[in-house]
C-alpha cells in the first residue's frame, strides 16, 4: 500500500471535495474548464465536420485538403503548445485551440471514412430513382456516414478532455488543471486525485450522452433492434 503522502485515501479525497466545494473553488474551476472545452469542441467539431464534408463529397476537395490534414494529424498536437502560446499568448485562446485540434482530427477522419463508405447499392438505387445530387447526399450518404461520424464524436470528446488536462497545466490561472497543478506544488495528493477523478467523470458523462444520442439516432439499424 502507498503512504497517504503519495496517494490520498478516498476519505481524504472526499474531504478535499467538500472543502473546495464549500469554499466555491471547485465549482468556479469546473465552470471555467467546461467553458473552455465547450468552446474548443464547438470550433473543432465545426472544422472537422466541415472539412470532412468538403473532402468526402468531392475528389478535388480530397486532393486539396486530405494530404495537408493527414500531415497535421501525424503531428503530436501537444508539441504545438509553444507555437500556440507564441501565436495566441497565454490567455484562453491557446487552451481552446489545443482542445479544438484534439477534436477536429478524429471527427474529420471518421466522418470522411463514413461518407466514402456509403453503400454503393443504395447510391445506385438513388440514381435509378433520379434523385438529385443534393438529395442523394441528404437521404443516402449522410445517413450512411452517421454511425462512423458518431464514433468520431466519441473519440473527439475523449481527445477534448485529454487536451484540456494538458492545456490547463500550461500557464493556466484557473480551471481544474490549474487546481491540480497548484495542488502538486503543495503535495496535496487529495486534490490531485480529486481533479483527475472529475476529469474522468466528465469524460464518462459526455461519452454516455453521445451513446444515448447514438442509440436514438441509429434506432433504424438492425443491430439496435432489441431481441
Amino acid at each position: 500500500m502507498l503512504p497517504e503522502r503519495l496517494l490520498a485515501s478516498p476519505a481524504r479525497v472526499a474531504a478535499a471535495a467538500w472543502e473546495l466545494t464549500s469554499a466555491g473553488t471547485l465549482p468556479a474551476a469546473l465552470a471555467i474548464s467546461l467553458e473552455r472545452v465547450a468552446a474548443g469542441f464547438a470550433l473543432g467539431a465545426a472544422a472537422g465536420l466541415g472539412l470532412s464534408l468538403v473532402a468526402g463529397l468531392s475528389r478535388l476537395g480530397e486532393n486539396v485538403l486530405d494530404p495537408p490534414l493527414q500531415m497535421l494529424r501525424a503531428l503530436p498536437h501537444f508539441g504545438l503548445i509553444p507555437l500556440l502560446i507564441l501565436w495566441f499568448g497565454i490567455g484562453e485562446a491557446p487552451k481552446i485551440a489545443l482542445v479544438a485540434l484534439g477534436v477536429a482530427f478524429p471527427l474529420y477522419v471518421n466522418t470522411f471514412s463514413g461518407i466514402r463508405g456509403a453503400d454503393a447499392k443504395l447510391i445506385e438505387v438513388a440514381q435509378v430513382l433520379r434523385l438529385s445530387r443534393a438529395q442523394r447526399i441528404w437521404h443516402v450518404i449522410l445517413p450512411s456516414a452517421l454511425p462512423q461520424a458518431l464514433v468520431g464524436l466519441r473519440q473527439s470528446l475523449a481527445a477534448a478532455w485529454l487536451a484540456l488536462i494538458v492545456g490547463e497545466q500550461v500557464n493556466a490561472e484557473a480551471g481544474l488543471g490549474y487546481l491540480v497543478t497548484d495542488a502538486r506544488e503543495f503535495l496535496r495528493t487529495d486534490v490531485i486525485v480529486l481533479g483527475l477523478l472529475i476529469y474522468s467523470l466528465l469524460g464518462l458523462l459526455t461519452d454516455a450522452l453521445v451513446r444515448y444520442a447514438e442509440r436514438r439516432a441509429l434506432a433504424w439499424r438492425l443491430s439496435f433492434v432489441r431481441p
